[in-house]
This record gives C-alpha cells, sequence and structure tokens, in this order.
C-alpha cells in the first residue's frame, strides 16, 4: 500500500540522518591538538603547553596508546585530570586554562582509553588496566605531591590508581564519580545498544562509553576489599539532584573509608551531574588547597 512505502521511505531516511548527525565530529569528543592549546591560549592560559603519547603493554601483550595535554612548570606538584564516559582530555580544558590553578600545579589531563587520542573506539573494560595505562603519568611528573580528579566515570578510575598505586597519589577529588556497585544503574536498554547493527550506528565514543559501562557493576565489587589501601585525603562532590549517579555514592565512599579521617562529602544543593563545570572555580580552588 502507498502508506506503507511512504512511512518506510520516511524511516528510511530518518535513519541516515542520525547515521549522518553521529558521524558529526562533536560526538567524537576528539579535540585536535592545535585547536585545543588555541582555546586554551584564547582562555588566557599562558603556562607551557604540551602534548604527549607513550605506549602501554597490555595483559594479552599488545600495546595500548595513551594520549594526554600537560601545563605548567614541571617543578610543581602535579594534579592529573580523568574524564567521564564518553569525553576527552578536551572536557578539562576550563581547569587547563585556570591560572589561579597552575600558579600552584602542573596539571594533565588524558584521554582514557578509548576516548580522544587514547586508541579511540578501543574499549577497556577493565578499571584496573585503566588504572595501569595512566600510571606511567604518576611516575614521570611526581614532585612533591599528586592529586587525582576523576569526572562520573573518572571517579572509579582515580580510586582504582589510589589503591593500587597508594604511594603515587596523595589526594582524591572524586566529583560525580559512580563507585557503588549497590547503586548502579542496571538500565535494560545497554545491552541492545551493543549489538553488532547497532553498534555499527553509534559514534564510537559512545559505543566505547556503553561497553565499558555494561561491566562496570562487577568492576566495582571486585574493588570492595581494596577501598581500604586509600589512606590519603578525599574530597567527593555530589549534586542532590543528580540524575545520571545516584546521590547516595558519597555517603558510599564515607562508609567504606571507616579508618580514613579525612574524608569530606560535599553534597552540592540543586546540583545536578555537570557540577564539575558549574562549580569549577569551586573545585579549582580546593584542588590548589590540597597542594598548599
Amino acid at each position: 500500500m502507498r502508506w506503507i512505502k511512504r512511512i518506510s521511505s520516511i524511516l528510511f531516511v530518518c535513519f541516515l540522518l542520525l547515521v549522518v548527525v553521529f558521524r558529526l565530529p562533536v560526538f567524537s569528543f576528539q579535540q585536535a591538538e592545535e585547536v585545543q592549546r588555541a582555546e586554551l591560549l584564547r582562555k588566557g592560559q599562558f603556562a607551557p603547553i604540551s602534548f604527549h603519547r607513550y605506549e602501554v603493554s597490555k595483559t594479552d601483550g599488545s600495546i595500548r596508546n595513551i594520549h594526554y595535554v600537560h601545563v605548567g612548570n614541571k617543578e610543581l606538584p602535579l594534579v592529573v585530570l580523568v574524564h567521564g564516559a564518553p569525553g576527552g582530555s578536551s572536557a578539562m580544558n576550563d581547569y587547563l586554562a585556570d591560572t589561579n590553578l597552575t600558579k600552584f600545579a602542573q596539571v594533565v589531563a588524558v584521554d582514557r582509553p578509548g576516548y580522544g587520542f587514547s586508541d579511540y573506539g578501543n574499549t577497556e573494560p577493565s578499571l584496573e588496566a585503566q588504572a595501569r595505562a595512566l600510571h606511567p603519568i604518576l611516575e614521570q611528573y611526581r614532585t612533591q605531591k599528586t592529586i587525582l580528579l576523576g569526572h562520573s566515570f573518572g571517579g572509579p578510575v582515580i580510586a582504582r590508581m589510589a589503591m593500587d598505586y597508594p604511594n603515587l597519589v596523595d589526594g582524591l577529588v572524586i566529583v560525580a564519580g559512580s563507585v557503588s556497585p549497590e547503586l548502579e544503574p542496571q538500565e535494560w536498554w545497554r545491552k541492545p545498544l551493543n549489538w553488532s547493527f547497532i553498534r555499527w550506528i553509534l559514534p564510537s565514543s559512545f559505543r566505547v562509553c556503553n561497553q565499558e559501562i555494561l561491566p562496570l557493576k562487577e568492576e566495582l565489587e571486585a574493588m570492595l576489599p581494596l577501598w581500604e589501601k586509600i589512606t590519603c585525603p578525599v574530597v567527593v562532590y555530589q549534586g542532590d539532584e543528580d540524575n545520571l549517579v545516584p546521590k547516595e555514592n558519597a555517603d558510599f565512599i564515607k562508609k567504606v573509608l571507616p579508618n580514613n579521617s579525612n574524608v569530606n562529602l560535599e553534597i552540592v544543593k540543586g546540583g545536578d551531574h555537570f557540577i564539575l563545570w558549574s562549580m569549577r572555580d569551586e573545585i579549582s580552588n580546593r584542588l590548589a588547597r590540597f597542594l598548599l
């Protein structure tokens, strides 16, 4: 019938438009180095800006490439910024450009495995492996003190880094971090998103995001016995109106660190999942105070 053909044609056109839209650069969360440098300069950052790559070996013997941006004086304490899912180092541009922060610290923003220019599209579902992939940065730039900041999925990544490399981490700032296995959402639609055809439609950044979130509950459960290894100061920022990461994740951190006397919960009234940016001044100042 004519109306069936018409509807089929409309659906086909909508499908093609969806594929085209998902192929737009904005969905890659990749910002070319020269573009990122220009943005940081435009925002007023005139400290040295450099971009780097290194290789790490995976457990199967293959090689993974990690990309990151470094800003500031290498003699200063280190702040490492770890983005969420999806994302990239450019998500941290406001912090990289913050001259009040780079007065006190050298700042590194990483592309987590599978994002940005760190083997884009190649998912790493293991939190232990992600922490190991970022470990060389802690070794290379460590001076007097090292503080890690992680947003959303970056929260459990930096927690795992502190568990596995406690002698290289002097403080954590977890912003809207999804760290509790009990609170980890189990959305029914995530498995269909991992079907081959759907994966082909999705931008690679969205596919990587879905593939690392699918096993996150089990990954967080595996971390439960390791929280006692975190003895450094921990600051948690959590919005009480976060619709992506339940606010009770902040309470979970307090619960699993009963012997750590330096855990501070900052519950942001009316705050959503994006307080990393809406509260940049407050969080940046907290990072600076960590280093004094």
